[in-house]
């Protein structure tokens, strides 16, 4: 049986990108239609916030494969093999806890304090072992009803699986892992920055 790919992407995320970036349009044409003369200087800081949204709500993914994990955050993105995963952590957000670092999944943060209140326990139900901290707890962001919860358990069941298996015998590849930064997204960021800058004290 072949391995079914999981690609996650948070829906709010993606609209607010795209709200965003209609709104950060309109006002853009209205500025060269308002005040043409003037257009030049001030359009900048709206492409930025236009770049910084769509950098920061629609490019953060999840990707879970058979042979790993690649997680796509806002200034680079890393595969980490499963032989790599040391831990599966949501305190802050999704993380994968390696030998070599912590990778923090953009994409699943830890719910807010709203999203928590009025949990039950069976919205723990068939939660991993190894969720469970020193005592035996467990965060509100394992809860199986919300993403970072239910990713992270589909993560841990494959890990565990994997694990028990023996697939970890041969140890980890230290090529097996990858990172490939964002730099045509550091590098537009950087220059509307500046010419933010630029075009406020000119």
């Amino acid at each position: 049986m072949s391995f079914q790919e999981i690609r996650y992407r948070p829906v709010f995320g993606r609209v607010l990108a795209v709200v965003t970036v209609v709104v950060c349009a309109l006002g853009i044409v209205a500025l060269f239609l308002t005040e043409p003369a003037d257009a030049v200087r001030y359009v900048w800081p709206v492409l930025l916030v236009a770049v910084l949204a769509w950098a920061l709500f629609w490019r953060p993914s999840l990707l879970v494969q058979e042979h790993g994990i690649t997680v796509e955050n806002v200034l680079r993105t890393r595969f980490v093999p499963w032989p790599a995963i040391t831990a599966i952590d949501t305190r802050y957000s999704l993380t994968l806890h390696t030998a070599e670092g912590r990778v923090p999944v953009w994409a699943a943060p830890a719910p807010g304090r709203h999203r928590t209140m009025g949990m039950a326990a069976k919205d723990f139900d068939g939660v991993g072992e190894t969720a469970r901290g020193p005592v035996g707890e467990l965060r509100p962001a394992d809860a199986l009803t919300t993403p970072s919860g239910n990713l992270a358990q589909l993560i841990r069941g494959r890990w565990e699986r994997l694990r028990d298996s023996g697939a970890f015998a041969s140890g980890v590849d230290p090529e097996a892992s990858t990172q490939t930064w964002h730099w045509a997204t550091i590098a537009t960021v950087a220059a509307l920055g500046a010419a933010t800058v630029i075009g406020s004290v000119v």
